[in-house]
C-alpha cells in the first residue's frame, strides 16, 4: 500500500450501483472468496471475479477492477491450499479509496514507481503530472491512475485473462493515448505468467508492473520477516528520503542490501544502515544481473521461501529492475480477506520494472540509466513480462 495510504485525503468513493450476481450462488472459490461480493456495476462499467485455474492445484482470482490479483492459491508442502498474497475479499472495499485505500494486487500503469516533483520533459516539452506522493508522482498518480481504473476483459479462458484499457491523451498530464493489455495465465507448473503490452501515438513513458503482496507462509495475521528471500542483483539505485533515486548505483557487498545469497529477510533489517532506516524496511530497486539475459525466464531474478509451509515461489523477468517492498506501510488495523488484521512487514512485493524517476534520469543521461529507457513512440510496442512460479521444497 505504500506511501499512498497517507496521501488519499479528499479521493472520492466510487460509487457502487447495482449487484449483478445472485449470492453465492456459484459457491465459494478455493481460496474463500465470494463472487457475488465482487460481481457489480461501478460507474456503469461492470465488474467481476475472474478465476483461473489449472490441473495441478493452482487457482488465482482476479477482478478487472484495477487489474488486480485478488487471491493465488498453491499447495503447500502437505497439499493443503493456501493463499498467499494479500488483498480484500469484496469490491466495495477496493473501491474505497478512502477508508481502505491499496494497491494490492493491482497492473500499475501508466509508470509505476515515482518520477520526481511530478514533471515529465519531452523532445523539450514540460508536463506536470498527478503529484500524490511528497510532491512526486507514484504509480501513474495514485487513486486516480491505472490501479483504480475499470479494465475491460478482452479475452478470457480458463486458465487465461487479458484485461484492456485505453487512457487518454492528457490522463493525471501523461502525453499520448495509450492502449494497454495485460494478460494474467495460470500455468501447468503453477506459474502466473503475465504480459503486459502497450501502444501509444504520442511519445510518452510506460512502466507497468504487477504489485501484489506475498506471504507464503499460510498466515498473513503475522508478521513475515521470516520468510526467506534471495535476489540476484549484485547492485542497487540508493534512494534519498523521499524514495527518489540519488543517481547512484551502489554495490550490494557488505549491506544489508546483499541478497545474492537466500537470507531470512529478518536478519537483514538493519536500522544502523541509512536506506534500510529511511524506508524502515525495504523498499528499493535492485539492479538485475538477469537483465538481457535471452533465458531470463529460465534463471530467477529473486525467489521467496517459507520454511513453515514449503512454498518456494520464483520470480522472472524481462526488465532490468526489481522494486523489492516488505510492507513498511502495512498495520493500518483496516481489515483484509477474511477480516484479518495485517501487520507490518507481513509480505513482500516484487515489483519488475524500469528504476524509478527513469524519464528524469535518462532524460540526464546518469550513469547506469542508459538499460532503463522509459519512453515508448507511436510505431513501437512496449511489451514487459512477468512471471511468478510456485513449487514447494
Amino acid at each position: 500500500m505504500r506511501q499512498i495510504i497517507s496521501n488519499i485525503a479528499g479521493a472520492g468513493l466510487l460509487t457502487l450501483l447495482a449487484a449483478s450476481c445472485a449470492g453465492g450462488a456459484a459457491g465459494l472459490t478455493q481460496s474463500g472468496l465470494d463472487p457475488a461480493k465482487f460481481d457489480t456495476t461501478i460507474n456503469n462499467q461492470k465488474v467481476e471475479l475472474v478465476t483461473l485455474q489449472n490441473k495441478a492445484g493452482m487457482e488465482v482470482c482476479l477482478t478487472n477492477y484495477g487489474g488486480r490479483v485478488v487471491s493465488v492459491s498453491v499447495p503447500d508442502k502437505n497439499g493443503k491450499p493456501t493463499d498467499v498474497v494479500l488483498g480484500y475479499d469484496n469490491i466495495k472495499q477496493y473501491a474505497d479509496t478512502v477508508n481502505s485505500p491499496s494497491d494490492y494486487g493491482s497492473s500499475v500503469g501508466r509508470y509505476a514507481n515515482r518520477i520526481k516533483d511530478a514533471k515529465l520533459s519531452i523532445d523539450g516539452k514540460d508536463y506536470k503530472l498527478k503529484a500524490n506522493d511528497n510532491g512526486n508522482c507514484l504509480h501513474g498518480g495514485g487513486n486516480s491512475g491505472w490501479l483504480h481504473k475499470i479494465y475491460t476483459i478482452a479475452n478470457r479462458t480458463d486458465s487465461s485473462v487479458t484485461f484492456a484499457l485505453t487512457s487518454p491523451d492528457g490522463d493525471n498530464g501523461f502525453p499520448g493515448t495509450v492502449k494497454a493489455t495485460a494478460t494474467y495465465t495460470v500455468k501447468s507448473d503453477n506459474t502466473l505468467d503475465i504480459v503486459f503490452s502497450a501502444t501509444t501515438d504520442k511519445k510518452t513513458v510506460v512502466n507497468m508492473t504487477n504489485h501484489s503482496y506475498f506471504n507464503l507462509n499460510g498466515d498473513p495475521s503475522k508478521e513475515g520477516f521470516d520468510q526467506v528471500m534471495s535476489i540476484d542483483a549484485d547492485s542497487f539505485t540508493v534512494a534519498d528520503a523521499k524514495y527518489i533515486p540519488t543517481g547512484e548505483i551502489k554495490a550490494v557487498e557488505g549491506t544489508p542490501m546483499d541478497f545474492r545469497k537466500a537470507a531470512t529477510i529478518g536478519k537483514k533489517y538493519d536500522l544502523s544502515f541509512d536506506q534500510v532506516k529511511n524506508a524502515t524496511g525495504f523498499d528499493h530497486n535492485w539492479v538485475l544481473n538477469t537483465y538481457n539475459n535471452k533465458e531470463y525466464d529460465k534463471k530467477p531474478c529473486a525467489t521467496l521461501y517459507s520454511p513453515k509451509t514449503g512454498i518456494y515461489m520464483e520470480v522472472f523477468t524481462n526488465e532490468p529492475g526489481l522494486q523489492v517492498y516488505t510492507g513498511n506501510f502495512q498495520g493500518t488495523g483496516i481489515p483484509g480477506k477474511h477480516g484479518l488484521l495485517y501487520p507490518k512487514h507481513v509480505s513482500v512485493c516484487f515489483e519488475s520494472q524500469k528504476y524509478p524517476d527513469s524519464p528524469t534520469k535518462y532524460n540526464a543521461k546518469t550513469p547506469g540509466w542508459e538499460k532503463s529507457n522509459p519512453y515508448l513512440e507511436p510505431g513501437q510496442k512496449y511489451t514487459s513480462h512477468l512471471a511468478y512460479r510456485f513449487s514447494v521444497k
